[in-house]
């Protein structure tokens, strides 16, 4: 164990004399208090380290204590439904112990030691086993099966396996190894944040994540395994768009990381979680999900680790064959955590101050997501996909996280504030955001969809690109000078952008929208398009195709239930037929 000396304190920085037996990225106890900090530099004997607590009334002088491994996060059972802070430390237990001032130096088990756990094995005695094998499972909560696996660097012949109640520390088996030794065997392991859980092997990401957003799932796609970026200004809508995926997205173990983000917006999604019910199971949405609290007014140096913790945290359930979605809010807090380091070791600042490898340590984050094969005999498949939430400065995506994020990500959302101050949510515009993910996810789409899903999707946006150019001209001239199929295309853009692309997340209905409820509206809009199109090159004036009584219910149809909408669908399109075919046969088309 490697004894120092404090001799300087820069807020959250503190360089300790004496440390020149220790390693980088080594956990450490400071001072009286036994303060958790992070070994960062290493310059002969002393050592720069990031204390992830308030380090006032620390003093000169004061005790470093080396604890010989790097800052690992626990995983076992009992890590879903549980709120961590930024370094794992278990909030409500702390709350219970301390009230709503968390003291300092306070040293508390991530995973509950007294909790018991049914332990069902899946191998027996004389069975091979090497690392990821899955030994047994337990129940973790009424939705999630645990599935406990062998650590790295284990392998052999199972010696011993027990089945019955035990905590994450006791002995539930063993393999006896190679070279003849007996490794216990535990539900609890320890695996180091900053280092990516291994697998077999990456697969392409060919299967959309499915969010029920229609402005996502339809326009801007992102694949289980993928990776996404939501950037927007203040009170374009980041939060409530992570909330409506952590809640719908099709993944089976949410992780959500609020990282720097605004004391009551986490008070918001601690209070709101427990009681949204997830709508596969009619549970509660805590029943799959693992909180990261890391708010604003917490250590600085805390905001690097959380999202690591997090990340670490869903790798773990990735392995056991899960679809994982982490959901990072912000990462711009996190980048800024960088940067306050950054400048307090002395480091040459890169744009705007943030550190010259802000980009790398981004790319390290996000390269952690995928869609793999796990380690093991029977390889599993898992998807982790990332999706973070990012706070430029005033909205303006040209700063530094936000360009190296998009530089590295390949869905972006770009929210923006005029469309969030028309009270059009999500405030996703579709005019430049973008999806990478299309082409690979194009048959999926045409074998469980639509096979003229990506052709629609194309339309739309050929639509919606339209409308902005003759919005220019309409400016300028007015919308009298336009033709009839010009005015057309505005009205059709107009429905897709208000009927369509616009949802209600408070909704009961609209809220969720399944990919047949999508492409039955879908081809509402395109029907009235046509016909409408044919109509006008009929002779039929705009003004009439503008006033079809359709046109209403098509508008309507998003707060219609999933088991009616076939139906709807089918009243609609016959009505508007109808309707247009009266028109044309009024002037003898």
């Amino acid at each position: 164990m490697v004894e120092g000396t404090v001799v300087k304190i820069s807020g959250p920085l503190v360089v300790a004399s004496g440390m020149s037996s220790a390693n980088m990225y080594d956990m450490v106890k400071i001072g009286d208090m036994g303060l958790t900090g992070e070994i960062l530099e290493i310059h002969g004997d002393r050592a720069s380290i990031q204390v992830y607590e308030e380090t006032a009334g620390l003093s000169l002088g004061q005790k470093v204590v080396s604890m010989g491994i790097p800052l690992s996060v626990e995983l076992a059972p009992g890590l879903i439904k549980s709120i961590f802070d930024g370094i794992q430390r278990p909030l409500e237990k702390m709350y219970a112990m301390q009230g709503h001032n968390i003291a300092r130096g306070i040293s508390i088990p991530s995973i509950d030691r007294q909790a018991k756990w049914l332990f069902k094995p899946t191998v027996q005695v004389g069975d091979k086993v090497v690392p990821g094998d899955i030994i047994g499972t337990c129940d973790e909560t009424e939705i999630v099966e645990h599935k406990i696996m062998v650590p790295k660097g284990v392998s052999g012949t199972i010696q011993e396996i027990y089945e019955g109640s035990y905590t994450v520390v006791d002995k539930i088996g063993s393999v006896l190894t190679e070279d003849g030794t007996v490794i216990d065997l535990k539900m609890l392991q320890t695996w180091p944040v900053r280092v990516g859980r291994p697998y077999a092997k990456k697969l392409s990401p060919d299967m959309p994540l499915a969010t029920g957003q229609r402005v996502i799932d339809t326009l801007f796609p992102v694949a289980k395994g993928g990776v996404a970026a939501v950037p927007g200004p203040f009170g374009s809508g980041k939060t409530v768009v992570q909330h409506q995926l952590a809640k719908w997205a099709d993944a089976q173990i949410v992780v959500y990381i609020g990282c720097g983000e605004r004391g009551n917006e986490m008070t918001d999604v601690l209070n709101e979680f427990p009681e949204l019910k997830d709508p596969k199971t009619g549970k509660s949405l805590m029943e799959r999900t693992v909180l990261i609290a890391n708010t604003s007014d917490m250590p600085v140096a805390a905001r690097e680790a959380s999202i690591y913790t997090g990340i670490t945290i869903a790798e773990y359930y990735r392995d056991m064959g899960y679809d994982v979605a982490i959901m990072a809010d912000s990462t711009s807090r996190w980048a800024e955590a960088l940067r306050e380091l950054s400048g307090r070791l002395e480091e040459m600042p890169g744009e705007e101050g943030y550190p010259a490898y802000l980009g790398s340590r981004l790319a390290q984050f996000y390269e952690r997501a995928g869609r793999v094969i796990s380690l093991g005999a029977k390889g599993r498949e898992g998807t982790l996909t990332a999706i973070g939430a990012v706070s430029p400065p005033g909205g303006d995506i040209s700063e530094p996280v936000s360009q190296a994020t998009l530089r590295i990500v390949k869905v972006f959302w770009g929210l923006d504030s005029s469309l969030a101050y028309a009270r059009h949510f999500p405030a996703i515009n579709w005019l430049n955001s973008y999806s990478l993910y299309t082409d690979n996810l194009s048959a999926w789409y045409e074998e469980n969809v639509s096979d003229k899903w990506n052709s629609k999707r194309i339309l739309f946006m050929q639509i919606l690109q339209k409308e902005a150019e003759l919005q220019e001209i309409v400016k300028l001239v007015g919308v009298d000078s336009l033709s009839s199929a010009d005015r057309l295309i505005l009205e059709v853009a107009r429905t897709i952008r208000e009927d369509y692309l616009h949802q209600n997340a408070f909704h009961e209905v609209d809220t969720y929208t399944t990919f047949k409820k999508q492409n039955s509206m879908i081809d509402l809009i395109i029907s009235y398009y046509t016909l409408g199109k044919d109509a006008i090159e009929r002779g039929v004036s705009f003004g009439k195709i503008d006033k079809l009584a359709a046109r209403e219910r098509i508008g309507r149809i998003k707060y219609v239930q999933e088991k009616d909408i076939q139906q709807e669908a089918k009243d609609i399109l016959e009505m508007m037929n109808k309707e247009i075919a009266e028109i044309i046969s009024q002037i003898g088309g």
